[in-house]
């Protein structure tokens, strides 16, 4: 008798539909850092961590060591390490990492974490202020300080 061929039945595999997390709606600030001349980036202790500096070696292509004597100091009133500074003909010292030129960060993808949290705030009051006097002065670029 001859074999009886058997009857194949295919699977189909239903997926089971994965659950999609829902983004929280990031609010965009009140401000726009592209236009402000990095008062931030003048406060007298910008503190930061071992990440951080291993953050800036790996931008820079040089060791941690290189990058923590190049780019930090020692604060011994805060014990904390902070950003050297420079000179500055607005703020009289900004951060050593701030191009005084161009104003603006030349790390910017590679900043310390203090500087991605800054300001908490929904709004930044320097921002808010700078906005106030350019209005007041009539020219978009003008650098108002505070001292």
């Amino acid at each position: 008798m001859p074999a009886k061929k058997k009857r194949v039945i295919p699977i189909k595999l239903i997926a089971t539909p994965v659950k999609k997390k829902k983004r929280k709606a990031v609010k965009k600030p009140a401000y726009d850092c592209g236009k402000c001349p990095g008062y931030c980036c003048s406060y007298p202790l910008i503190e930061i961590n071992k990440r951080d500096i291993a953050r800036l070696a790996k931008h820079f292509g040089i060791t941690k060591e290189q990058a923590e004597k190049r780019y930090t100091r020692y604060d011994k009133s805060e014990k904390a390490i902070a950003m050297r500074r420079q000179k500055d003909k607005h703020f009289k010292k900004i951060c050593i990492l701030f191009d005084t030129r161009k104003r603006q960060c030349t790390v910017y993808e590679s900043r310390p974490g203090v500087c991605r949290d800054y300001p908490v705030a929904k709004s930044c009051g320097y921002y808010d202020f700078l906005a106030f006097e350019r209005d007041q002065q009539e020219d978009p670029k003008f650098i108002a300080t505070t001292s």
